[in-house]
């Protein structure tokens, strides 16, 4: 295979991998009333039905991009669409909600294999004057599942159950399985022959479970402790990378690299900020608004619409234009957009989320590519896998954030029951406290991306 055919089926592969990841994503919020309702899950524990693969895939992220860069970025990505789809294939009969969660986890474990090689390889084959292009394909092919989530996932579960999200997506896995083995040819893994950092994994996501599950069980004591056991563990794990012959993540990526460290805190606050958007949107229309999940679905794909159609345009401009001034202007929409959110209340007409949607999701257009083609580009060769696990675990444990804040402000105004009318004025409170701080979070973003300096 010439190495012009290969670079397409790398590009169809990059793209389909996350779509498969994002479309099962934005597929599942829609369908979190239903999913509570046969369980008869509270709103702290539908929480969880996100959180559980957030969390799994911010703890493995960092560990497979390591392996990928030494064994593999395609063995890597066959192996992670793999476990993804066998648990969606079992998850389309699950008899509980324990199981249901505990499923959630192992998919998160696939997507973190898809996360971190997907953009990885593109980099690997791409050079630098297409690689915006390219890494705005894949961000739009993203974005695409983010959009096509909440529709094809209301009409499922409307008119066939939510268990038939699950069965869709095993379908398109194996599909995906097919073409890896059948079109891909060739293997990129440039650190070949080094060490895999054991012990620094174990402790480096032991850390990060710590932090994230501890997040979610505030304002309880133990939610307080099991951070501060995280944090502790973070500080271990930094000072054994920085000795370390091989370690999982070269610290002075951060330490020497201006553009790698700023980039990465400009996707933490972004994805902090934004990521419960879809989570709390989704909840209103269904409980509030008393929307089906099959129109909620269609107001919530305006913003991951307008994000694929801009992603690409964006992709090729930051290959000539400064990345940090496209990524700002584009935070700086999605602001105005998330505070747009903040006067919601049962009143509140359809035009108006659907406005304020369209422009985070332009925001997120600006933001995504051109950020990710700085991280990529800022890094040699043998550190791609890493660079793009980084990348992936910022934005997995920024999106973790986002969900603790809104189930920290659901245990604290709601509690842990079930949403139901006589709840709704303390749902529409805990809303408005998020938005306010989520606003505040994607201002500072603005200066993060401005910080890192120009990148050419």
């Amino acid at each position: 295979m010439n190495n012009a055919v290969n670079k397409r089926t790398v590009l169809l592969i990059a793209a389909l991998s996350p779509f498969l990841a994002t479309f099962m994503a934005s597929s599942i919020n829609i369908a979190l009333p239903s999913i509570g309702r046969e369980f008869q899950m509270n709103a702290v524990l539908l929480g969880w039905v996100a959180t559980a693969y957030i969390l799994a895939s911010a703890t493995c992220l960092l560990p497979f991009g390591r392996l990928a860069d030494i064994y593999g970025r395609k063995r890597i990505l066959t192996c992670g669409i793999f476990i993804f789809t066998i648990a969606s294939a079992i998850l389309t009969f699950v008899p509980s909600a324990t199981v249901l969660i505990a499923l959630r986890v192992v998919q998160g474990i696939g997507g973190a294999m898809i996360f971190t090689t997907a953009i990885a390889m593109l980099t690997s084959v791409f050079p630098v004057g297409e690689r915006g292009k390219a890494l705005g394909i894949n961000a739009a092919a993203t974005y695409l599942g983010l959009s096509l989530g909440p529709v094809l996932g209301g009409l499922l579960t409307q008119h066939f159950g939510w268990r038939s999200i699950f069965l869709v997506t095993g379908l398109l896995g194996a599909t995906i399985i097919g073409l890896i083995l059948g079109k891909l040819k060739g293997e990129w893994a440039e650190a070949r022959g080094e060490k895999f950092d054991l012990t620094g994994s174990v402790i480096y996501s032991l850390a990060l479970t710590g932090i994230i599950y501890g997040f979610s069980l505030l304002p309880a004591m133990l939610g307080i402790w099991l951070i501060i056991m995280g944090a502790s563990g973070i500080f271990a794990f930094v000072k054994r990378e920085l000795g370390a012959e091989s370690p999982i993540l070269d610290i002075n990526l951060f330490r020497k690299n201006r553009v790698f460290a700023f980039s990465n805190l400009a996707v933490f606050l972004n994805y902090s900020a934004a990521f419960a958007v879809t989570f709390l949107i989704s909840l209103y229309l269904q409980y509030i608004k008393g929307l089906s999940p099959q129109s909620a679905g269609l107001i919530l794909a305006a913003m991951p619409a307008v994000q694929a159609s801009f992603s690409p345009v964006a992709g090729r401009l930051s290959d000539r234009i400064e990345p940090r001034i496209l990524v700002s202007v584009g935070m700086g929409l999605i602001t105005v957009g998330l505070s747009l959110f903040i006067s919601l209340n049962e009143n509140t007409g359809l035009g108006y989320i659907i406005a304020s949607l369209i422009l985070i999701g332009l925001g997120f257009g600006f933001f995504t590519s051109p950020n990710t083609n700085a991280i990529m580009s800022s890094v040699k060769q043998r550190f791609y896998g890493v660079a793009s696990a980084t990348l992936a675990t910022m934005r997995q444990i920024g999106m973790s954030f986002s969900m603790g804040i809104t189930m920290l402000l659901f245990a604290i105004y709601i509690g842990r029951v079930e949403i139901t009318p006589e709840h709704y004025p303390l749902f529409l409170s805990s809303t408005k406290i998020a938005f306010i701080i989520f606003t505040a979070l994607c201002s500072a973003g603005i200066f993060a991306s401005l910080a890192r300096g120009k990148t050419r």
